[in-house]
């Protein structure tokens, strides 16, 4: 029987993980391909560590052995940043190997580039484990295109900041003791800014825009927040209307216009976020024809992950679907004339006069804080901020539901 032999760059959580996988199923794998599938090299970064990786398997920090090897089929890439990985991966098409990467920085970045050299010489390029680690989004997304135009996709695309966010909620806790419990559990990096200041949700919506759109937008006009500055008595707030601040990534088509925002959001019970925990990711996607569509499912992990990653690996050889390049589409900085609803915590000096839907207090360590739910356009929530430098305002995901729970709560 023929062998698919593959070289795998990275040997970390997700690189651990495809070879796992491709270890315990060979049987499934060879029915779904009709061939073996064989690793038969590995790139690490450091020799001292202990793996453990079959003796016949060439293990090596040098790329150009791993570009030696005869016959190689595939290149799955599981390694972080833009480069090396961008340079390995170029060298790798003009080789002619077909390329499978979990990458979303590298991705985000410089996808485009490797799908067109892709596309030049002949090979395929998947990318399915680099936006919501075990959920099948960019299969679902092909899928859909066929027949729909995707108009909104309202995401959790960052298992570490959900699981935060949860934590504070659920146990009561500072920012920085749920940070220390992601940090403890695995699912935090040392340095989590990656993660808390919103840089891999963006990174990801970016390759949602470039595969619904065919091109990359300008980075500029998306706006970026990360969760690190939430508070318990933010979280509380929310709670006595009945809601939730979830991390979300926007992306909304209208009349030509794009607008993407990654931003910690307010969100209702009946939205489709709001039961969201954990290290969970969701996608909740809707087309113009089916409504709407939510996934959901662990967004990182070395099985879900790899999981994505073996996908691609079948998927690979079926001919790759091309996808329309939209040309005539703006994307827009914010909706500055529109009115929308906004969650405002703090005591405002100047009247909300003809603005506030709802109001409470909470009483947060002997001092009554309050939030308002309100309707105004962005130009008004900014002449708000100039004038109470102390308000934190966060968008609201849908449209406030009739009553507003209201559950008084105190400290």
């Amino acid at each position: 029987m023929e062998t698919i032999k593959i070289a795998l760059l990275g040997f970390g959580t997700v690189g651990s993980g495809v070879y796992e996988i491709i270890r315990s199923h060979q049987e499934r794998l060879r029915t779904l391909l009709g061939k073996n599938v064989e690793i038969v090299g590995v790139l690490i970064n450091d020799k001292t560590k202990e793996r453990h990786i079959d003796k016949d398997i060439l293990v090596t920090t040098d790329i150009e052995q791993i570009f030696e090897i005869p016959d190689v089929e595939v290149v799955i890439e599981a390694i972080v940043g833009v480069e090396p990985g961008f340079t390995y991966l170029s060298k790798a098409i003009d080789k002619g190997y077909h390329i499978i990467t979990a990458n979303k920085e590298l991705f985000a970045h410089k996808g485009q580039q490797l799908k067109q050299k892709a596309a030049d010489r002949g090979v395929r390029i998947s990318y399915e484990a680099s936006v919501a680690g075990g959920i099948p989004i960019i299969g679902t997304l092909r899928q859909l295109l066929q027949v729909n135009s995707v108009v909104q996709i309202e995401a959790i695309l960052n298992g570490t900041s959900n699981f935060i966010l949860s934590e504070i909620r659920g146990e009561e806790i500072s920012f920085e003791h749920a940070l220390q419990s992601a940090q403890q559990n695995g699912f935090a990096e040392a340095d989590p800014s990656n993660d808390i200041d919103g840089h891999d949700a963006f990174y990801k919506i970016v390759i949602l825009f470039e595969l619904l759109f065919g091109r990359q937008p300008k980075w500029e006009l998306i706006r970026r927040k990360g969760i690190r500055n939430i508070r318990l008595n933010h979280i509380r707030l929310a709670e006595s209307f009945g809601f939730r601040i979830k991390h979300v990534a926007s992306l909304s088509y209208e009349n030509g216009s794009v607008e993407i925002n990654v931003e910690p959001n307010v969100v209702p019970e009946d939205h489709p976020l709001y039961s969201v925990e954990g290290v969970d990711n969701a996608v909740v996607l809707t087309g113009d024809l089916i409504g709407e569509l939510k996934l959901q499912g662990p967004g990182a992990g070395k099985l879900p992950t790899g999981s994505a990653i073996i996908e691609d690996l079948v998927n690979i050889f079926n001919a790759e679907k091309q996808h329309r390049l939209v040309k005539d589409i703006d994307l827009k900085a914010g909706t500055a004339n529109e009115f929308q609803t906004w969650f405002v915590i703090g005591n405002a000096v100047d009247p909300f006069d003809g603005l506030t839907l709802f109001e409470n207090s909470i009483n947060d360590q002997g001092k009554f804080v309050t939030a308002r739910l309100i309707e105004a356009t962005e130009g008004q929530v900014k002449q708000l901020l100039n004038k109470n430098s102390d308000l934190v305002i966060y968008p609201f995901a849908g449209k406030p539901s009739q009553p507003i729970k209201k559950a008084f709560v105190s400290a």
